[in-house]
């Protein structure tokens, strides 16, 4: 027969199993959250080690949850993911409980109510649906979409510039993206990418855009120009990016990785929230670059008027 003692300590050990289990869940949600953070920038963890000044096997630990990082090393991760470091912490408490029933809501609507629901939101909290966005298209979307070619012949058509903001962040920095990444780091390239779209709205009423797919890594340059501008998500299947990729002969980010596949796709989960939150969507899947052109002059022909 048990006694008081054996039962005081049998709920003890109990509720240091369950203290555990949350805990090792915690820093379980915590590495998926770097993670995720990690792929939506299309970084290899060698790179965010380096950003953050973290060692590689330590990162490892953190993204498997068996790392337990301090708040100095969390803040350093954070601050080369370019997030705030509640970003990568679980939500807990009322408000995100309400934020979590928000996010099942909105994931239960079909998709043609989003931009409603989001217009609501931003009049709500103050900020103008109305954004001036004049005539200008953006198009969004992973390396070999066809951003490039599909943004140059639509800015043909258009009479209108075209502008490739990497090449106008080149010419600002005076060296290629790659070599200012290596440089001066992620930081510094989005900090120039930003300013060059705030230059290309503040000086042009019609134009096409083609952006850099790690552009929705930054929310207010990405919330810039989703006010700015009518933003186009270029997709196609994982396959299609990888083998345009290719074609092209730029492999980055993902240049000698045997898993570049997996790595594309990751990317391209972890993205496929903000490219959603484009005012429209072009899958290039299947089609010729004349079929997918002709769906996009479709497409931006009504916000052209006026």
């Amino acid at each position: 027969m048990a006694t008081g003692r054996t039962i005081e300590r049998e709920r003890t050990d109990a509720a240091a199993s369950s203290a555990e289990r949350a805990d090792a869940a915690f820093a379980a949600e915590i590495g998926r959250l770097v993670r995720q953070g990690r792929a939506k920038r299309g970084m290899s963890r060698r790179q965010l080690a380096q950003e953050s000044a973290t060692s590689e096997r330590y990162l490892a630990q953190i993204e498997s949850g068996t790392g337990n990082p301090s708040v100095l090393v969390m803040r350093a991760v954070a601050d080369a993911l370019e997030l705030p470091m509640t970003d990568l912490l679980p939500l807990s408490g009322a408000r995100s409980a309400a934020y979590a029933r928000m996010v099942d809501l909105l994931g239960r609507l079909p998709p043609e109510e989003l931009p409603a629901i989001a217009d609501l939101i931003e009049r709500q909290t103050g900020r103008s649906a109305a954004s001036d966005r004049g005539r200008r298209v953006a198009l969004v979307g992973l390396r070999g979409a066809g951003k490039s070619t599909l943004g140059k012949m639509l800015a043909d058509k258009l009479g209108c510039p075209f502008v490739e903001l990497d090449r106008m962040v080149e010419q600002a920095y005076g060296a290629s993206v790659p070599m200012l990444i290596e440089m001066s780091g992620l930081a510094t390239f989005r900090r120039y990418e930003r300013e060059c779209l705030q230059r290309v709205v503040d000086e042009h009423d019609k134009a096409v855009i083609a952006t850099a797919g790690g552009i929705v890594s930054n929310p207010d340059t990405y919330g810039l120009l989703l006010r700015r501008t009518h933003t186009v998500w270029v997709s196609a299947r994982p396959d299609e990016h990888m083998s345009r990729v290719v074609k092209q002969g730029d492999f980055r980010p993902m240049a000698k990785n045997r898993e570049a596949m997996a790595d594309l796709v990751a990317i391209l989960e972890a993205r496929r929230a903000d490219y959603a939150r484009a005012e429209a969507t072009l899958d290039t899947s299947g089609a010729t670059v004349q079929q997918s052109f002709a769906k996009l002059v479709k497409l931006v022909t009504p916000w052209m008027k006026g």
